[in-house]
């Protein structure tokens, strides 16, 4: 597995990650936890170092899920956590700095660890001023309980604003080839600062791979998807063109739409690292080969061409998501 750091942090890690939320949470009924337990493992001896996990995935289960299942490589991965949301009042935000320092000791214990590698404020909470919450990880790296701070789904400014208070290691946000959010702005700042950018969902929720198609249905009790407009049928039709892209550039290439994608990401700079997730072997062992796949100018120009005649229909996610995301600016 190649490797990539992340910004100036100087903090290496797998080019392809492992994000744990769809084990216990937010994409169809929990995992079995002995499975769970064996996809974060079997991702580790594939070479992945890199693991994604939050307090609200479950909550608290998925935490627990991937304590138990690093315990014994926990010093040969970077470790990745999220604290912001109010659980008691969900989903209320909370990032005031008395209530991070009492939560980043449950991940802790739930994740069976002395520190958190990244810890991330998963959303911006508007209620608490940027610089307070970036003091607050300051003081959480000072006392060893966090090697360094990240955000998550936070605007340029809000990036630029915490970085100088402490510095921020990696920023963590929606992309893909059909979710261009970052481009521009934040995507700069995060170049200029020497921040790695790491983008979640970066198979589109499964959509890009090619295995979900306009007849399926998601359970809107366990499901994210049901309540994201994107997914609707009628949008799936219309957005299968995007994934027709990649089809047809992987046939070129030998390699599946969800490697197209990947490699698209790793393409864009060397110090963005994706992190998709999975319940199935197969779709691991493509995932991570997808770091060995060398797109070439004229490939990510038919890419960039094929893209640009396409409307992808639907919001990314839903309304009441949409408004959890900071746009300061």
């Amino acid at each position: 597995m190649q490797k990539r750091k992340l910004g100036k942090s100087n903090l290496e890690v797998s080019a392809i990650g492992y994000g744990c939320m769809g084990l216990s949470f937010g994409l169809g009924p929990a995992a079995d936890k002995q499975q769970g337990i064996s996809m974060i493992r079997a991702a580790h001896e594939h070479g992945v170092t890199f693991f994604d996990t939050a307090e609200v995935y479950g909550p608290l289960t998925n935490e627990e899920l991937v304590g138990e299942a690093i315990a014994p490589f926990r010093n040969q991965i970077v470790l990745a956590s999220k604290f912001g949301f109010d659980l008691e009042n969900f989903p209320n935000l909370n990032s005031r700095p008395e209530h991070i320092k009492k939560v980043v000791e449950g991940s802790l214990k739930r994740l069976r660890t002395d520190h958190i590698d990244i810890y991330y404020q998963h959303r911006v909470d508007p209620n608490v001023p940027i610089e307070e919450v970036a003091g607050a990880c300051k003081e959480l790296v000072q006392a060893g309980k966090i090697r360094y701070y990240g955000l998550s789904e936070a605007s340029a400014k809000t990036i630029r604003r915490a970085h100088a208070v402490h510095p921020v290691a990696a920023v963590q946000s929606e992309y893909s080839f059909w979710t261009r959010d970052p481009e521009g702005k934040i995507l700069a700042a995060c170049e200029e600062l020497g921040i790695g950018f790491v983008p979640w969902s970066p198979l589109g929720q499964g959509f890009l791979s090619g295995t979900v198609d306009p007849q399926m249905q998601f359970d809107a009790n366990t499901d994210l998807r049901a309540s994201f407009p994107r997914f609707t049928s009628e949008a799936r039709k219309a957005n299968m063109a995007v994934v027709e892209v990649l089809r047809r550039v992987g046939e070129q290439k030998k390699a599946s739409p969800a490697q197209i994608n990947l490699a698209w990401l790793l393409a864009q700079k060397p110090w963005i690292v994706p992190i998709p997730g999975t319940r199935q072997l197969a779709h691991l062992e493509e995932n991570v080969a997808a770091a060995e796949i060398e797109l070439t100018p004229a490939d990510l120009r038919e890419l960039a061409d094929a893209y640009s005649t396409i409307k992808v229909d639907g919001n990314r996610l839903s309304a009441e998501h949409m408004l959890l995301i900071d746009h300061t600016v």
